[in-house]
């Protein structure tokens, strides 16, 4: 079983990303959006429900805000309060203010059946925050979807209002995928190490630049996808 320092340290990871880490530039990107749509979630406090909450990455940026936070995962880990599946959350109807599900459709066999059971247990105007890959190598046996845009609208229909935010421009996504791409060949161990402290970097910060300096930018290739819908 993971140690909650181990978990702890992959969610600051997540949260606030070194610049050496691959997928700092939508890392970074999402935590701005979560950000700005956490602060018009109504009301407080709130009850709290994270789906995937194996290191719950976004709860500091809650800010006090929560009367309860919940986190149900397949894996338990010291953070997890309930191991149970996304299809299958065992709580009643209209019990949470916000849910947030990160980077776990992709491994779910039915995303849909997850967003049913999301829109089940929120209350009257209540909001979902989650994260999906639009365009990435396979992360793992278990990886089974990517999004688009238009198919998260699709998902999230049952809502009354929905946003889809690309996680950076086509920029981004193509850096970011360079960046995973050399850290997944670099063979031997040292080899890693040097790009880590490297390559990676460079790539990073020159995407980042890139982005800053264009006026408008096209997302067609956007890595990642955020998208935010209220019941």
């Amino acid at each position: 079983m993971e140690t909650l320092e181990s978990v702890q340290r992959e969610g600051r990871e997540r949260l606030n990303p070194s610049v050496t880490n691959p997928s700092w530039l939508v890392l970074r990107k999402r935590r701005e959006i979560f950000k700005n749509w956490i602060a018009r979630v109504d009301g407080g406090p709130l009850d709290v429900l994270d789906v995937g909450g194996r290191i719950q990455p976004y709860r500091p940026l809650l800010d006090g805000r929560c009367r309860r936070y919940v986190s149900v995962d397949v894996r338990p880990t010291p953070l997890v309060n309930v191991v149970a599946r996304g299809e299958q959350l065992p709580f009643a109807n209209a019990k949470f203010d916000l849910v947030i599900c990160s980077q776990v459709l992709e491994y779910v066999p039915e995303p849909s059946v997850v967003i049913g059971e999301i829109y089940r247990v929120l209350k009257p105007g209540g909001c979902v925050l989650l994260s999906a890959p639009a365009i990435f190598p396979r992360d793992s046996d278990l990886d089974t979807w990517r999004f688009l845009p238009e198919s998260l609208r699709i998902l999230l229909s049952s809502f009354h209002s929905v946003e889809v935010a690309a996680e950076g421009s086509s920029v981004s996504g193509l850096f970011r995928t360079m960046c995973i791409f050399l850290s997944s060949l670099a063979r031997p161990a040292f080899v890693r190490y040097a790009l880590k402290f490297s390559v990676i970097p460079i790539l990073n910060l020159v995407a980042a630049a890139w982005d800053s300096s264009v006026r408008r930018t096209n997302d067609q290739f956007a890595a990642n996808l955020s998208a935010f819908a209220r019941k």
